[in-house]
């Protein structure tokens, strides 16, 4: 009788309005979260490599900074695997509040950071330091904030749930490419050089107090109230995740490659492969990016609904074929050197194929895995191949592009390697569309 009024006062608990509220600490923490972490690869690509990592060759120095840019991939599968082992046990909220706390921390901190020429090596040090928290938060943040919107989802809406904090990731992306387009564009390039570029940095304080107040006054979710008042908690996630759950682990990670790698191309590499290989100018490459992110919003709302009726698997496949197809067209528009073509190009491998994957990634993980382990094994599998091909994406089609004589062939076959690998691992997935998510 206890277990049962149990599960009826969490059913009561998880009502419309709570849904929303949950829904909207989720976006907002994911925005706030992946404005910092994006921030950082946008300053890479702008001014990191001249401010903290100075070299003869300029290629060279942006290889450096990009590889500062990923250092922060390899800590993310550990903050996951930290921070998730916390949010399996102890709970989602507790763990969201903590990691986001981190990652403002170590963003504010950039942006009061000596550049090389003050404090010499302890520039990049410091420098990389800091990113390797801000890794280690983001770590533990997306998992936590994925499950915040799911695991309060009713059934028949989980896809359209899930892509709201995937969503969180292109307002963040949008808010750091529009404060970097807005800073180049209001002052010099030996204003923004000295000083323009820390203001967005400095400015992440007031969103994460902001995400901070609204995250606090969320209860924990549905599903891990079932696993506490069941007794279903166990001791070490990551040990029953490994034992009872490793295909999904592998799936996940295999699922992952083409989404992450993606990412980072259209919106850390672009950046400099536009302004620094084709000839475009850095306002123009900035704008391109910031349109795409924009579009992209709603289009994966849409991708997120259609998948609760025609299912996570079918779409994700469709987002693969088309981004295979597309990986050669994306370079070859670039090369029209025209700031339609740049934008258009964008565009359509940004704003509608990647949303295709990108929206229902999240759902697709958390319908692998039991709620006492869910928030480990969505965390291992999507930071684990995050760290494999999305941090060193960059920094991959950075070196291909010097070996090759600039040459973009090599960074789409790259990318079409990627396609192929998360094809088979989502080829092995089971469609759970329309089920509960802890049957």
């Amino acid at each position: 009788m206890i277990l049962k009024s149990n599960e009826s006062l969490i059913e009561e608990s998880a009502d419309n309005r709570t849904r929303t509220r949950a829904l909207f600490a989720s976006a907002i923490g994911s925005a706030i979260e992946w404005y910092d972490f994006f921030l950082y690869g946008t300053m890479s690509a702008l001014v990191f490599q001249t401010l903290f990592f100075p070299n003869n060759d300029p290629y060279v120095s942006l290889m450096l900074s990009y590889a500062s840019f990923g250092l922060a991939f390899l800590v993310r599968p550990i903050g996951g695997v930290l921070f998730s082992h916390i949010g399996d046990r102890i709970g989602r909220k507790k763990t969201l509040i903590i990691t986001l706390s981190i990652m403002g921390g170590s963003t504010v901190l950039m942006g009061l950071l000596p550049n090389y020429n003050t404090v010499g090596i302890w520039a990049p040090i410091l420098l990389i330091l800091l990113r390797l928290l801000q890794g280690l938060s983001l770590g533990g943040e997306w998992g936590g904030g994925l499950l915040l919107a799911v695991e309060y989802a009713p059934k028949n809406k989980r896809g359209f749930y899930g892509s709201i904090p995937q969503i969180g990731a292109m307002i963040g992306l949008s808010l750091a490419s529009l404060s970097a387009s807005l800073l180049t564009n209001l002052l010099s390039e030996e204003a923004f050089l000295s000083y323009g570029w820390r203001i967005p940095f400095l400015l992440s304080i007031v969103l994460v107090l902001t995400g901070l107040w609204i995250r606090k006054g969320i209860g924990e979710t549905p599903s891990f109230q079932k696993v506490v008042s069941s007794g279903e908690t166990v001791k070490v996630p990551l040990f029953e995740t490994l034992t009872k759950h490793w295909r999904a682990v592998l799936t996940t990670i295999g699922a992952k490659f083409i989404e992450t790698s993606t990412f980072f191309i259209f919106a850390t590499f672009t950046i400099s492969y536009a302004v620094d290989t084709v000839g475009y100018d850095r306002q123009t490459a900035l704008n391109g990016i910031l349109y795409a992110a924009l579009l992209a919003i709603p289009v994966m709302m849409i991708v997120g609904s259609i998948s609760d009726r025609i299912g996570r698997k079918k779409m994700f496949i469709a987002g693969i074929i088309s981004m295979f197809l597309y990986a050669i067209p994306y370079f070859w528009i670039l090369s029209f050197k025209t700031p339609f073509a740049l934008t258009i190009a964008i565009i359509i491998g940004f704003a509608i194929i990647w949303p295709m994957y990108g929206a229902i990634l999240g759902t697709l993980f958390a319908e692998s895995f039991s709620a006492n382990v869910r928030y480990t094994g969505v965390s291992l599998g999507y930071q684990v191949g995050a760290a494999l091909v999305g941090g060193p994406a960059p920094l991959i089609a950075t070196a291909l592009l010097v070996k090759y004589n600039n040459n973009y062939i090599p960074i789409a076959i790259f990318i079409m390697l990627a396609a192929v690998v998360s094809l088979i691992a989502i080829l092995c997935t089971r469609e759970k569309k329309g089920r509960d998510l802890d049957e």
